[in-house]
């Protein structure tokens, strides 16, 4: 009898911490961290003197490639979240200000993805003009930071500098 509430509870306990962790939320989780990650090296990278460099006149510099990501994240993930919040990014130039703003947006990021569960995942938010899947929102992101690194990556290319993701590791 004893044997058979053991595995009953062992059986519970599992189950419990199987539903804690949702493939669909842990995978995208983890794409976010990693790009998250690229993003961050890639801004500590580029010398400050290159915060001013611009791939053409038609392109951001990458100070204001830099603040764009910043201010998109805080306002995509904290729209994740179910409040708006602003970052000032898009005013700044200088190497330090903006990969503290880069931070910020993430740690943003981080807290919409940390509260992220089963019960919200699906739930609706307003992103724009439109509503979105907390879970859906979060993704976008994603793609965005993608998309903004395949920029990044040209710039620090442009410069001499190879990217953190083709970077050979150690």
């Amino acid at each position: 009898m004893n044997r058979s509430l053991l595995v009953f509870a062992g059986m519970l306990a599992c189950a419990s911490v199987m539903s804690a962790q949702n493939p669909m939320i842990t995978e995208n989780k983890q794409n976010y961290t990693s790009i998250k990650n690229i993003i961050l090296a890639s801004a500590e990278k580029m010398p400050d003197d290159g915060y001013g460099f611009q791939a053409t006149k038609e392109e951001r510099t990458w100070a204001a490639l830099m603040g764009h990501i910043a201010v998109a994240q805080t306002g995509i993930c904290s729209s994740a979240a179910g409040e708006m919040k602003k970052s000032n990014a898009a005013t700044l130039t200088d190497k330090a200000a903006l990969v503290a703003s880069l931070k910020e947006s993430f740690a943003v990021c981080d807290a919409a993805w940390d509260s992220t569960t089963d019960e919200n995942a699906h739930a609706m938010v307003k992103r724009g003009n439109r509503e979105m899947t907390r879970l859906g929102v979060l993704i976008y992101n994603t793609t965005h930071d993608n998309e903004s690194y395949g920029t990044m990556a040209v710039y620090l290319r442009l410069k001499g500098i190879v990217p953190p993701s083709s970077e050979k590791k150690k």
